[in-house]
């Protein structure tokens, strides 16, 4: 049975961020991460044949593992993810017809937030997450400031910078976990590659999680 966007963040809340990935690539890097414990892969929708690398990861991987779409800019776009088999969307922005629409096909929703005036008109929208973006602007003192106001509950997802010597900040202020693009994963990578960084990622948060 396939998991909920709760089971994965509760698995393990780190989205690979797939910018540049190509069809080609995409089983074995999948695959890759699914082994270090990865359970949300991202392809932005500004790489090589996007949708066909989400089909292909839907169909090589687990059903624990959530596969999804980044860079979602048009509604139209959603309904092409599910064709593919995609069950997560991913936006830089808060744009309530993307978020609507994907409740209305029963994805999951992480539009990109900076004001908060973004993040409550998401989650009126029916945002499942919000992705703190970009995480390097904000910064966690943000983060701390955000989660005075915002409803208890509200995920929070840094993501831009991120590297496993950057998240403790971030989870001191009460980040729910990460978006992890280039210091995870860059098409000049081997696949030997992103399995480390994945690794180093992995350990970083887990014990991050035990002292927190």
């Amino acid at each position: 049975m396939a998991f909920c966007l709760s089971d994965c963040l509760a698995a393990l809340p780190l989205v690979a961020i797939l910018r540049g990935l190509g069809p080609e690539r995409a089983v074995e890097i999948g695959e890759a991460l699914a082994a270090a414990g990865f359970r949300l892969v991202e392809v932005p929708l500004n790489s090589p044949d996007p949708f066909a690398s989400i089909a292909r990861l839907v169909e090589a991987l687990p059903a624990d593992v959530m596969v999804g779409a980044g860079t979602v800019l048009d509604p139209a776009d959603v309904d092409r993810l599910a064709a593919a088999g995609g069950r997560l969307v991913v936006m830089p922005h808060a744009d309530g017809e993307v978020i609507r629409r994907a409740k209305a096909l029963g994805l999951a929703c992480a539009p990109g937030v900076a004001p908060p005036t973004e993040g409550f008109a998401a989650l009126k929208a029916g945002a499942d997450a919000l992705k703190l973006f970009p995480a390097e602007t904000l910064g966690p003192a943000a983060l701390k400031a955000w989660r005075a106001v915002f409803p208890g509950g509200t995920r929070f997802l840094p993501v831009g910078g991120i590297t496993p010597e950057t998240m403790g900040p971030w989870m001191r202020a009460g980040a729910d976990g990460f978006g992890l693009g280039s210091a995870l994963f860059t098409p000049a990578m081997s696949t030997a590659e992103v399995a480390d960084k994945a690794a180093r990622f992995v350990s970083a948060w887990r014990e991050l999680r035990a002292v927190r």
